[in-house]
């Protein structure tokens, strides 16, 4: 008998309203046929823009009625009090009531994180959760965590990162032994400060495919899989990644549209051009897992169109298929187990 996966979809979260998330319901039910799809919103506006896009809800598509909404720029303080029925919280709570194998929300991320901490928890052994990310590489992609969650985090916490984001990756991409960096501004073992350093230490001691020390150019050209680092270091590396790539863009755009002989390079190289644009296309890696709670919360990019909404769902599947959070506490578990026999 065939598994079948419930994923809840914070269907009003987001810039873009309820239609890119409809619309990435039903390719994504197409696709896989062992998943069910909740859209969790005001029933009303959700079912009028079903209409509008001539689709219909069926045994695989539900609704699931929450009235209120958290807005993009609202305090998360605020919405996890006041905002009890909003959409974001129903999601989730349909994870922890064991409704829904996973949830997926555009919304607020600072809401968003503090609800799941509060609803979920957290696994034993695990003291915050991490925001982790796929970033293009060289030789593929490369995950990042923490991206924000945790701007001051213990070495004891980086290591529960490295832990969370090693499992993540034997689960996504199929691969038992992934290789992990932290993050420091050389890979000489003199280099970084008291927090890299004694991180360093434990994670040598653990079990992980440690590799040591990685720079910031290695996350998209070396042969790492997972890059551990502090939140307050990987928002402002992802960021800049981000600002790079834009940069690059218009460098491109401009060179190719200085003079009419420009443009007609341009033209020549256009197959190209959209080959590397479809291989760095941000959509294709929309979907950050919010690590280390006791259900799988998955953070879709707050403008996500279909695709990109898409791409979340799919994770949000494998996550829920090779359950993440299970393989997660586990590792945790044997590790203190072992620390406390050799004490």
């Amino acid at each position: 008998m065939t598994t079948t996966y419930r994923i809840a979809l914070d269907a009003m979260g987001g810039d873009l309203g309820c239609g890119s998330v409809i619309t990435a319901a039903h390719n994504a039910l197409k696709t896989y046929p062992d998943i069910e799809l909740i859209l969790v919103g005001q029933e009303e506006v959700l079912l009028e823009e079903l209409a509008r896009q001539k689709k219909t809800l069926n045994d695989r598509l539900t609704i699931h009625h929450a009235s209120q909404v958290v807005e993009m720029a609202e305090p998360p303080a605020l919405a996890l009090k006041k905002k009890k029925d909003s959409s974001m919280r129903v999601s989730i709570n349909l994870v922890k009531e064991g409704v829904a194998d996973a949830c997926i929300s555009s919304g607020n991320t600072g809401a968003l994180m503090a609800t799941a901490r509060f609803v979920l928890r957290m696994l034993p052994g695990v003291d915050r959760p991490a925001i982790t990310a796929t970033l293009p590489s060289i030789n593929g992609h490369t995950h990042m965590l923490d991206l924000g969650a945790n701007v001051d985090s213990t070495a004891e916490q980086l290591y529960q990162f490295a832990v969370m984001g090693s499992e993540l990756v034997t689960a996504v991409d199929d691969n038992s032994t992934p290789t992990v960096g932290l993050l420091n501004i050389g890979h000489e073992a003199i280099k970084g400060n008291g927090l890299v350093k004694e991180a360093d230490i434990l994670l040598k001691q653990s079990d992980l495919n440690y590799i040591g020390y990685v720079e910031g150019d290695d996350s998209f050209i070396g042969n790492v899989d997972v890059v551990v680092c502090d939140g307050f270091v990987g928002n402002v590396a992802l960021k800049s990644s981000e600002g790079v790539a834009k940069l690059i863009s218009g460098y491109i755009k401009e060179e190719f549209t200085r003079n009419i002989l420009t443009k007609l390079i341009g033209l020549m190289a256009l197959p190209i051009i959209a080959k590397m644009r479809r291989r760095l296309d941000p959509r294709l890696y929309n979907g950050a897992s919010l690590l280390g709670l006791r259900g799988i919360v998955i953070k879709s990019h707050g403008g996500a169109d279909h695709v990109a909404f898409g791409n979340a769902i799919k994770i949000a599947r494998i996550e829920a298929i090779k359950n993440v959070p299970k393989h997660i506490s586990e590792h945790i578990e044997q590790t203190l187990k072992q620390r406390y026999e050799e004490e």
